[in-house]
């Protein structure tokens, strides 16, 4: 009885083994067709939730049975739309109405029939939105509102040097003059400017990055995106 016993226990055990594996083998040929120049070094079924370990070039991703979504640092991602759900939903709650904005406190410059409208939280004395400006000269049909945004941690003279551009007979000009040339305003810094409270505000929403842009759509994006991104969000295109 214990030696039939043992035999059926061994043959249950061999079968789920080769369950398993068959199923490894089809998320392994599966991922392959979807990243055909990905290295999986390995595929092993987890033993919760029913989920699959891929080493991928050195990178562990985890996966459901069918391959039909990943988690890949943090992020859930839908394989078969290419659909980044995590980030969607951080996109989601980092959102700030255009209307909230403080326009107010802004300089304006409009291009074309300046149609479209955008944000931009600018430092002058931060390297990537000096690059900014270059995409952002290339984008036509827009009002663009700046906003000084200077972060004294990382640039110590950059709020004198906001103020100033504020304090200027000609906003646009001084910036420009500031950004492209590197001629400091020679405004003084004395009159009443809203970059503190822009800070404030930036602060408040989360704004920690420059240049951090903000469209329409109310979508929040850091960084100095490209001309053709740029173009991608105003037009409402998010994916």
């Amino acid at each position: 009885m214990l030696k039939r016993l043992f035999s059926l226990c061994t043959a249950v055990l061999l079968l789920s083994c080769a369950v398993a594996n068959a199923d490894e083998a089809a998320i392994r040929k599966a991922a392959q067709a979807k990243f055909p120049r990905a290295n999986i070094q390995s595929v092993t079924k987890m033993p919760v939730l029913g989920l699959y370990e891929l080493v991928v070039n050195g990178e562990i991703v985890y996966s459901d049975e069918n391959f039909d979504y990943i988690i890949y640092e943090g992020n859930i991602i839908d394989v078969k739309n290419d659909r980044n759900f995590t980030e969607e939903r951080k996109r989601k709650l980092t959102m700030i109405p255009f209307d909230e904005l403080p326009l107010e406190f802004a300089f304006k410059r409009v291009k074309g029939n300046g149609e479209r409208k955008m944000a931009v939280f600018t430092d002058p004395d931060c390297p990537f939105c000096k690059r900014i400006e270059g995409d952002l000269a290339k984008v036509d049909n827009v009002t663009i509102y700046m906003f000084l945004f200077p972060i004294d941690s990382l640039h110590p003279k950059a709020t004198d040097k906001a103020k100033r551009i504020w304090c200027s007979a000609d906003r646009n000009k001084a910036w420009d003059e500031y950004m492209l040339k590197g001629v400091t305003p020679s405004a003084a810094p004395t009159c009443d400017n809203p970059v503190d409270k822009l800070v404030d505000f930036g602060t408040k929403r989360g704004i920690n990055a420059t240049p951090t842009l903000v469209f329409a759509s109310g979508d929040r994006v850091p960084g100095a995106i490209s001309a053709a991104q740029i173009e991608k969000l105003l037009s409402g295109k998010t994916n």
